[in-house]
């Protein structure tokens, strides 16, 4: 089943170590089946407060999700982001479809 990995960044610092860190992610994701599907997004908010970039990147499955973010390739980039953004970073499964909402109810 496809998985994400999804972002919300906020207080990011620009500079010499993001540049970095966005030069090099492309290739740590490519081994993995990874793709962006939003980077940045132009988000419109119309309920509360949204501070901050959405991220999300597509995987063929969690276990390809898990891979790449373990990977020696990743982790060797990741500083690069942390020190210099406050993030929250979570993997989440796609939907079979079809899909309705009532299929959470068992």
């Amino acid at each position: 089943m496809t998985a994400y990995a999804v972002a919300h960044m906020r207080q990011v610092k620009m500079g010499p170590q993001i540049a970095e860190y966005l030069h090099r992610i492309d290739a740590t994701l490519e081994p993995f089946g990874g793709r962006f599907l939003m980077h940045d997004g132009d988000v419109e908010v119309v309920e509360n407060d949204w501070p901050g970039n959405l991220i999300i990147i597509e995987f063929p499955d969690r276990q390809h999700a898990r891979g790449w973010y373990d990977s020696p390739a990743y982790q060797a980039i990741l500083s690069l982001r942390t020190n210099n953004s406050q993030s929250d970073v979570v993997f989440a499964n796609g939907v079979e479809h079809p899909h309705r909402a009532t299929d959470v109810l068992g």
